[in-house]
């Protein structure tokens, strides 16, 4: 089966191409859904913000991926479960609701929303793997190894950013990494983290909790 491509419907060619800044707040659980946005530049980060003002990062639309909590939204009518900032200089495309619909009757579109889903899906079920089995220490390493698969060796993060996606508190995090330092696991610089010792981190990752 022929898989969906954008070339294949000129109405989304014709559809303005929408730029935002770093830290754009795109949405958030107060809203209505806008329309199913098709990115192609930077990336949007979609976490879920608790009472006690902790946020948990679900994951990151880049492009070629979908953000299922909008899809889901329109779906159902109701708003959005989730909210979602920018992270780095975005560029997209935002597919209306009426249009969404006329596109879901299109299989190669529905499979490959699908199968977007299906990959989500199984990502949360991952985290929650994650939250529920293991210590935020083993979280934490886990965290750094994703990122290291994503941007190298030395990548930007703040201690404030790490402890957003792990839905802890800053002095928690840098108390932590702290301990992978001393231990030859990391080396802590400027707005950025190298990794000295990636099979430490997976080893410690993996132990028993």
């Amino acid at each position: 089966m022929k898989p969906f491509a954008l070339d294949d419907f000129p109405e989304l060619g014709a559809l303005p191409t929408l730029s935002f800044a770093d830290g754009r707040l795109l949405f958030d659980e107060t809203r209505s859904c806008l329309g199913f946005p098709l990115v192609s530049k930077g990336s949007i980060k979609v976490y879920k913000t608790f009472s006690n003002g902790r946020e948990l990062l679900l994951y990151h639309v880049t492009p070629g991926e979908t953000c299922v909590a909008s899809a889901a939204c329109l779906f159902s009518g109701a708003p959005y479960t989730a909210s979602a900032v920018t992270h780095g200089d975005v560029e997209l495309r935002l597919i209306p609701p009426a249009l969404f619909d006329q596109l879901m009757d299109h299989t190669p579109f529905w499979r490959f929303v699908m199968a977007q889903f299906t990959q989500r899906l199984a990502d949360l079920m991952a985290l929650v793997d994650a939250v529920v089995a293991h210590r935020l220490d083993q979280r934490l390493a886990m965290r750094l190894l994703a990122h290291r698969d994503e941007q190298g060796d030395v990548f930007p993060v703040t201690h404030q950013q790490l402890a957003d996606e792990l839905a802890s508190a800053r002095e928690v995090v840098s108390r932590l990494l702290k301990q992978f330092e001393m231990q030859g696991w990391i080396a802590i610089e400027r707005g950025a983290v190298r990794i000295v010792s990636p099979s430490a981190l997976k080893e410690f990752a993996a132990a028993p909790g």
